[in-house]
């Protein structure tokens, strides 16, 4: 079971990444995130954590999560 849930996390981070690659100016909040790729928020907070922890991604200010500056 936890190695599904954890495939099921890497596919979402896959992902993700690849939505941030693809718009470069993408900013999102949590609820935006949530909405956008069909995910709760406990689950879109957690990706969004982990993509900051690996510096992928930046809060602003204002909450919303963009690509981290190269």
């Amino acid at each position: 079971m936890e190695t599904m849930l954890r495939q099921s996390m890497d596919d979402l981070i896959v992902r993700v990444r690849s939505e941030y690659l693809e718009m470069p100016g993408l900013k999102l909040t949590t609820a935006q995130a949530s909405r956008l790729w069909g995910l709760d928020q406990s689950t879109c907070q957690i990706l969004l954590g982990t993509l900051m922890d690996s510096q992928f991604l930046t809060r602003t200010r204002d909450g919303h999560y963009r690509r981290a500056e190269l």
